[in-house]
């Protein structure tokens, strides 16, 4: 049954299911793939990739969470803790365990929670919101535990504060934005802190220990639920009404509308606003209007903030910084949202929306482009819009902003790729990790062949998860709230009741579906057999019993005053355990349909039952804070009153808050043993979860573990041992992996794994049959069209390279011909070139004559001068050496002259030689080129025209061939067709012709009966002429008894009248005996009550004699007591000389009579006492027999 040593068991968080809305930062990234978030009493750290969880518990005596922050190096979180003092604990990230660092206090506070928490820049500072009465903002130097600061926050008239922000000058990675409670932070200032709240607007800087507001300007106040810094003098903060308001140092700059309905301006003085419709489309049926802005958060590209139902509007700015021009056509998510412009100062852009434009004039301006962010509607649930009229609280964006994480009032997560949102592609948002639970779990139940679990919640949802996966298999919302669930051990049906009948349903491969359905309404509890071939249900106070193969009902278990609130099988489906408000845990055999044993303790509404693996011992647990063991003892078989009468000898142990040890005064609502007996734990009203020292002492032992925010309504263990499943109001479902001390869980056979099997309807297979044989279908005809396709590309292909070849001769006959023309351009060039030097050797033989002529003139009249004027020799000498001068340098010239010439023509006849070299190398490399290039194209060709003729050939060919296989594919489904006709027009043969065997031998039995009939009626129209000759005798001999008949009806009136008068007499007489009879009865019962009183006389004289006997026997023994005493005392007188005698003679008597006397005389009145209660007792139960 048990381990001889006592232990008490270890659970440890495995994964947990669900979110808590009301908490402000209750979304956050730590890292890129890790996020942050309150479930239960615990803060889940999980990994979306790996899907693995890490918890933070909350403290032992706090009352709940109600504020989280993550600093900015993302190093810690703090969580603020409600009590009677509220409390800030600091964790540190960088261990896996998340080691506790700081826990925070202000005793002298009149405040018992804080509504928000932020951390400084550099992490090294604290603030904190608390909450009414007094809204006191905390500033801490969290480090060295110390309060640098305090301010209240709040108005004259006590408005409540929503937010509490640093001032943000740089891109916010690690922004927070909760739902009604925001921080962020600044990295460069430390003393600058935002408030915003109900008709409160407020900045603070802290400065020689003070925090002082500045920035302060008269304007009508709102009710402002967020905002967020988008620069560090410039913060966007959102109202109830659904308006934006930009305020810079403090300063309002503009307001405007989150999402503009069409034909509306932005608010703004410096900037004027034009629409041009653009078509008809108008998007004032868009459903964009006034809504509350409950979260904005910012990243480097603008904002996004959640307005409206299921919405979130994206706002993102131009590139520069200063000046911005932009045009963009925004088509994002199941509704375009119009422009919304946060105007700073002027701008000269043209904005361009679906059937709007926007035209804006002015210079130097913010503008923001909208884009609109819905919630997808859930097809699981019976009005799939639902999903999108949920409120979104919180948001974030993850440190590469390539995420945004939404959290909303219904418990669920959501995220969308901002990427898409860039590229301008529709989007929405997705489950970021699974559909969770949003109201309290009223049911939970395991199965034996599965890993699955399955819940139901006041949130009208039924619940399909896996334990192993970690993950949501399947869910159904249905029309009306599941009360209670019960699932089936081969994990194939559940079980769940609801306010009109209680319906049996299937698990399907993608649904849960009703297949049957019982009048039982408001069923609280309901629970499969182990061996799942029964299954129970509470019907207010009475157990229905029913099978699980022909839905009858097998049985009705009555006995229970009042709700039946917790019912277990034992491990042999032999008996059913049941406790309810009116005090009473019954045993009942699930066999005879009767009750076994029982315990009532009225004071006591029990809400939770476990039984051990034997069945001999039962714990409950109930409104009197204690958990009881009940034993069945087999030597006692009257359980019943044995225990009762035992109570106080502990056969029934109180080991929880009863009679033996205190627990803080914690209601246990649940218990659940497990498969092994070795493990017993309890869950309470306040959420926690309690490890059991097992067995049970008197003086109890247990571990508390810290689970969820609210009562724990259900527990379950899975059957390998390996997992405790708790659920709770707070509608957050917790795994545990449990063991005992020494790490052993239950041994299974583990050789047959969890089974794999799926339940799916025959028309649900038909149609996927059908779906996959249309596909197949369409497949083949694919491949038909692909292959033709292929075929038609081919040809095409085929054309192109025919085209390409052509293409290419062509541009080789034009490199020809351009040969061509470049050998005549060469020789032109030469000629050219020829008669250029033949130009210059006959200009240059010119210049020579000329010259020579020149001075030949010169010189004659030099010499008609000399004959003349002879007197003039010297002149005439001076005049010659000049000319001899000249001559010389004529000459040297014309070397110079001669000599260039001569080396301008060796460079003419080199340059001429080289160019006749350079062109006949590459005329003569040209020509082979020609030549090989003639070949070549000549042996293409060849080829070409070989290749197109076989490929023709080919072609027609495979046309041909696939045409053929076309044909011959018919033609064998035509042949096939036909010979399963054939085959189905044989078997339609045989079968005619074994009709007609059968119809001759049908023909030929009747043909026998038609002889045989006509035989037998030739026969009986014999015996009819007989039967007519009797019944003609017979009407004679009626006629005579006619007559007769006459007579002796005229003697029975005679008769009648002479019987009335008799019978009237013997009715009377049975009326007299009747009464006599019932008097008879009556003084039966009288005399049958006297003979009860006479007993009852006579018992009580037997007891008065018995009694008087004693009495007289009493008065004897006193009487010779007395004589005794009376000798005594006559022989004491005899020492009266002697006091020394006299003394111990006296004393003597005195210890041998008086010391008697009073203990038989005490002895005797207990037993007096004792004799009249039970006479009492006696006395009423024959009074109760006799009113039975």
């Amino acid at each position: 049954e048990s381990s001889s040593k006592m232990a008490i068991a270890v659970a440890q968080s495995h994964h947990m299911f669900g979110l808590r809305p009301n908490i402000s930062g209750n979304i956050g990234y730590l890292e890129e793939q890790t996020i942050v978030f309150p479930s239960g009493n615990q803060v889940v750290r999980f990994n979306i990739d790996q899907k693995q969880q890490r918890f933070i518990p909350g403290s032992d005596k706090s009352q709940g969470m109600t504020a989280i922050a993550l600093s900015p190096n993302r190093r810690y979180v703090a969580i603020a803790e409600k009590g009677e003092k509220p409390t800030v604990t600091i964790y540190d990230m960088l261990h896996d365990q998340s080691k506790k660092r700081k826990t925070l206090s202000a005793p002298e506070l009149q405040t018992s929670e804080f509504v928000s928490l932020a951390f400084s820049p550099d992490s090294k500072y604290l603030i904190a919101q608390g909450s009414r009465p007094e809204w006191m903002l905390v500033y801490w130097a969290w480090e060295k535990s110390k309060i640098m600061a305090t301010m209240k926050t709040t108005n004259q008239s006590g408005q409540p504060v929503y937010q509490v922000l640093f001032v943000l000058l740089v891109f916010p990675a690690s922004l927070l934005t909760p739902s009604a409670q925001q921080v962020s932070f600044n990295p460069q200032d430390n003393t600058q802190i935002c408030v915003v709240g109900n008709h409160i607007f407020k900045l603070f800087r802290y400065a020689e220990g003070n925090l002082k507001p500045f920035g302060f300007q008269k304007m009508d106040l709102q009710n402002y639920l967020s905002h967020a810094w988008v620069s560090d003098e410039r913060v966007v903060v959102g109202t109830d009404t659904g308006r934006l308001l930009l305020f810079e140092n403090g300063e309002l700059k503009t307001e405007f509308h989150a999402a503009l309905p069409s034909g509306s301006n932005a608010d703004t003085n410096s900037v004027s606003v034009s629409m041009i419709p653009e078509d008809t489309m108008s998007l004032t049926g868009s459903g964009l209007g006034s809504s509350q802005i409950t979260s904005v958060v910012a990243y480097s590209k603008g904002f996004a903030c959640a307005a409206g139902a299921g919405m979130v509007h994206l706002y993102e700015k131009t590139d520069e910084k200063d000046f911005y021009r932009k045009t963009r056509i925004v088509k994002v998510g199941f509704i375009v949202a119009p422009t919304a412009l946060l105007f700073v100062k002027h701008m000269a852009t043209c904005l361009i929306y679906t059937g709007i434009t926007f035209c804006i004039s002015g210079e130097g301006f913010l503008p923001f482009i909208s884009r609109l962010k819905i919630i997808p509607p859930d097809h699981h649930s019976t009005d799939p819009t639902q999903a999108e009229n949920q409120t979104i609280l919180s948001l974030t964006v993850s440190p590469s902003e390539e995420t945004l994480v939404a959290a909303t009032d219904r418990s669920q997560l959501y995220s969308i790729a901002l990427s898409s949102a860039d590229l301008g592609e529709q989007a929405s948002f997705e489950q970021l990790t699974h559909s969770f639970h949003s109201r309290g779990i009223t049911g939970l139940d395991v199965c034996i062949r599965k890993p699955l679990i399955a819940t139901c919640s006041v949130d009208q949802s039924v619940r399909i998860w896996n334990y192993e996966t970690n993950s949501l298999e399947l869910y159904k919302v249905f029309q009306e709230e599941a009360y209670s669930i019960a699932l089936h051990p081969s994990g194939l049906y559940i079980l769940v009741g609801f306010s009109d009948k209680l319906r049996l349903m299937n698990i399907l491969i993608d649904d849960i579906r009703i297949f049957k359905e019982l009048t039982i309404r408001g069923c609280r509890e309901c629970a499969f057999s182990n061996g799942g071939h029964l299954f129970a249900a509470v019907h207010g106070n009475v157990i229905q019993i029913y099978s699980s193969t022909t839905f009858e009902n097998v049985s009705n278990l009555k006995g229970h005053n009042g709700k039946v609130r917790a019912i277990a099988w034992s491990a042999d489906d032999n008996k059913l355990i049941s406790t309810g408000m009116d005090g009473a845990v019954y045993e009942w055999s699930a066999a005879a349909a009767k009750r076994v044993n029982e315990v009532v303790l009225k004071s006591c509404a029990y809400s939770g039952v476990t039984v051990s693996p034997s069945g001999k011992h039962t714990y409950a647990v109930g409104s009197d804070k204690s958990i009881k063991e009940i034993t069945d003892s087999q030597q006692n078989p009257h359980w019943f009153e044995t225990e009762l009468s035992k109570l106080k000898k502990n056969r029934i142990k109180i080991s929880l808050n009863g009679a033996i040890f205190d627990s803080g005064g914690v209601t246990l609502t649940q218990v659940v043993m497990s498969h092994s007996g070795r493990m017993l734990f309890c869950g309470t009203s306040n959420g926690a979860l309690r490890s059991i020292k097992f067995p049970l002492t008197d003086v109890g032992e247990w571990l508390e573990h810290q689970a969820h925010a609210a009562q724990i309504t259900k527990m379950k263990i899975t059957y390998d041992d390996q997992y405790l499943v708790t659920v709770s109001e707070d509608a957050c479902l917790m795994i545990w992996r449990v063991s005992d001390k020494e790490g052993r869980g239950v041994k299974h056979d583990r050789e047959v794994p969890y089974a794999e099997e799926i339940l799916i309807t025959k028309s649900d297979l038909e149609e996927k049959v059908g779906k996959a044989d249309m596909s197949h279908c369409q497949v083949e005809e694919l491949k038909m069209e692909n292959e033709y396709q292929l075929r038609l590309k081919d040809m095409n292909y085929n054309e192109k390279i025919k085209e390409l070849t052509e293409k290419f001769i062509q541009e080789m006959e034009a490199l020809k011909t351009k040969n061509q023309v470049l050998k005549t351009e060469k020789e032109k060039e030469v000629a050219k070139h020829e008669e250029e030097l033949a130009e210059v050797v006959d200009k240059h033989s010119k210049d020579m004559q000329d010259l020579v002529l020149n001075n030949t003139c010169k010189l004659q009249p030099l010499q008609f001068k000399t004959h003349v004027e002879s007197t003039n020799n010297q002149k005439l000498m001076l005049e010659y050496e000049k000319y001899q001068e000249l001559q010389a340098k004529s000459q040297r010239m014309q070397e110079d002259y001669e000599r260039q010439l001569q080396d301008a023509d060796e460079g003419k006849e080199q340059a001429l030689e080289e160019l006749t070299e350079y062109y006949e190398t590459k005329l003569q490399e040209k020509t082979t080129q020609l030549e090989q290039r003639q070949i070549e194209e000549d042996a293409d060709r060849e080829i070409l025209d070989i290749k197109n003729k076989y490929e023709r050939r080919l072609r027609d060919e495979i046309e041909t061939n696939m045409r053929l296989k076309g044909e011959s594919g018919i033609m064998r489904k035509k042949f096939n067709s036909l010979n399963k006709e054939i085959d189905s027009k044989n078997e339609e043969i045989k079968t005619m012709q074994q009709e007609k065997l059968k119809l001759e031998n049908v023909i030929k039995s009747l043909e026998k009966d038609i002889h045989g009939l006509k035989k037998e009626i030739q026969e009986r129209d014999e015996t009819i002429q007989d039967k007519e000759k009797r019944i003609y005798d017979l009407k004679k001999k009626n006629q005579e008894l006619e007559k007769f008949k006459f007579v002796l009806d005229y003697k029975i009136k005679e008769l009648k009248k002479q019987i009335e008068p008799r019978e009237n007499d013997i009715k009377a007489m049975k009326e007299q005996i009747q009464e006599m009879e019932s008097e008879l009865e009556r003084f039966h019962k009288q005399n049958t009550q006297l003979e009860l009183n006479i007993a009852e006389l006579r018992q009580k004289l037997r007891a008065t004699d018995k009694e008087l006997h004693h009495e007289r026997q009493r008065v004897r023994d006193s009487e010779a007591v007395s004589k005794r005493m009376k000798t005594d005392l006559h022989n004491c007188v005899g020492f009266l000389q002697d006091p020394k005698k006299l003394k111990e003679c006296v004393k003597s008597v005195y210890e041998t009579h008086v010391h008697d006397d009073a203990e038989s005389t005490g002895v005797d009145k207990d037993i007096q006492k004792e004799y009249a209660r039970q006479r009492e007792h006696l006395e009423r139960s024959v009074a109760s027999l006799r009113k039975k």
